[in-house]
């Protein structure tokens, strides 16, 4: 009996603490998680419910830190010079003053950074009763260069081109001293990944040196990208190749295309010069029978101003002529 008794203690015991912590969870404070990629502008809301006009009120931002709390952005009835504010957060903080009379005291953060992330909280001390709302700002990294940011983040990446023939161009990578392994990789100016041959890596002291070669065909902007995802961090190279097969296709191309045009307008023009001129009868063409050339034509009349002259030569060389009066 004491055992069963025991047991239904212990039982009741668990629910209490399992309602307590589902009771504490659903009355506590809410929190406005609001997530951004860095660089990005972000709005941290804070809204009366009951739409009071707060142009004469206070209202103070805060954001959590190790210490203590750093101050964002102070409102004071309309003075809002924040002489108290974090160096973190000069110049990048702003309100809307025109949403003021309807009770909205969210603000605008410019330029995210990382260094952004945490909790922040919108205190009206002064209200009856006082309120406050909590916000949990997440700052995603993107990536980007961050030579400047990061010790160990690749510098810019050596290209060269180490070959360059008729039809195709050699080109090398290298990338020095990255205490991150990179990922290296050639694209063309569309943004296409070239392949290329196995990437040569060694690691000096914890130091990586990365050397990647790709043989190119045609001319065009080729860009050595490196990557470092551990770090968000990616920087590149771009080099201009240009290849001479292209150009002397091209110049061939357009020689033999004026010519054929030429040859093709030449004969064009003088056949129709001739079916000018045997159509008005200025001209009479004649087969000559014999010949031993197929389709050989003689022309035997000429236009003269008071009639038509003809002739034609004969086999041994003699000629006959006679006039046709017009």
């Amino acid at each position: 009996m004491r055992m069963k008794q025991t047991a239904l203690k212990d039982v009741c015991v668990c629910l209490l603490i399992s309602a307590g912590i589902i009771f504490g969870h659903e009355t506590g404070p809410a929190v406005v998680r609001v997530v951004v990629e860095e660089g990005s502008d972000v709005i941290l809301p804070c809204s009366l419910s009951s739409k009071e006009n707060i142009v004469d009120k206070l209202f103070d931002w805060r954001k959590d830190g190790q210490k203590k709390k750093k101050e964002v952005f102070m409102y004071d009835a309309g003075d809002h010079s924040n002489n108290g504010q974090d160096e973190q957060f000069k110049g990048r903080v702003s309100h809307f003053s025109d949403q003021l009379k309807n009770g909205n005291a969210s603000i605008k953060i410019r330029d995210t950074k990382i260094s952004d992330s945490g909790n922040y909280t919108c205190h009206f001390p002064r209200l009856q009763p006082r309120q406050t709302f909590y916000i949990e700002l997440v700052v995603e990294l993107t990536i980007k260069d961050r030579s400047g940011e990061i010790t160990g983040a690749a510098p810019e990446p050596y290209t060269r081109t180490l070959n360059v023939t008729e039809y195709r161009a050699l080109l090398q990578c290298e990338v020095r001293g990255a205490s991150f392994k990179p990922k290296v990789e050639w694209k063309d100016s569309a943004g296409n990944i070239l392949p290329a041959e196995e990437p040569q890596v060694s690691d000096r002291g914890g130091r990586y040196y990365v050397t990647l070669l790709t043989t190119v065909t045609k001319t065009d902007h080729y860009r050595c990208v490196v990557t470092q995802e551990e770090i968000h961090h990616q920087t590149h190279s771009e080099t201009y190749v240009f290849i001479y097969e292209k150009l002397c296709e091209e110049s061939s191309s357009k020689e033999l295309i004026g010519w054929l045009g030429g040859l093709v307008l030449g004969a064009s023009i003088l056949a129709a010069v001739q079916f000018v001129l045997v159509a008005t009868k200025c001209i009479i063409i004649r087969r000559i029978k014999g010949s031993p050339l197929l389709g050989q034509d003689r022309v035997l009349g000429s236009c003269l101003s008071n009639g038509y002259s003809t002739g034609y030569s004969s086999s041994n060389g003699s000629s006959e002529q006679k006039k046709l009066a017009v």
